[in-house]
């Protein structure tokens, strides 16, 4: 399947982050949605049944880690991919995303925007 087929939320406070990323996976070919805190993720992720969300652990109103775990009790959402892609590089807090189900856990600065493409392709298979 092609990445035009793909859809990906990034959930992320930092606008920013959002937008660079946003930017980039659209010019990759793949269908982008952005959310600034958990709420709002989960009320995306509901309506547009992503293919992968890129997902920051801190955040307003509802962190990263509550979002994981809603998503993977729920079996509507359970398989959904899920990066996390944070500035937190604890022991804790990654232990934690683990447990809770998460695809993978990237730490922000030690990834390219190339780099996290590739890793993005690699576990849509596209």
């Amino acid at each position: 399947m092609k990445a035009r087929n793909k859809k990906i939320i990034i959930v992320d406070d930092d606008l920013s982050v959002q937008k660079i990323l946003t930017e980039k996976l659209k010019c990759e070919g793949f269908e982008c949605f952005g959310a600034c805190d958990g709420k709002e993720a989960l009320k995306i992720i509901r309506k547009e049944k992503p293919d992968l969300i890129l997902l920051d652990i801190v955040m307003p109103r509802l962190d990263g880690i509550s979002v994981l775990k809603i998503i993977k009790k729920n079996k509507d959402t359970r398989k959904i991919i899920i990066l996390v892609l944070t500035n937190l590089s604890s022991s804790h807090t990654l232990e934690e995303s683990l447990k809770a189900g998460v695809t993978d856990y990237l730490i922000k600065a030690d990834y390219t925007l190339d780099d996290l493409v590739r890793k993005i392709k690699e576990k849509l298979h596209c």
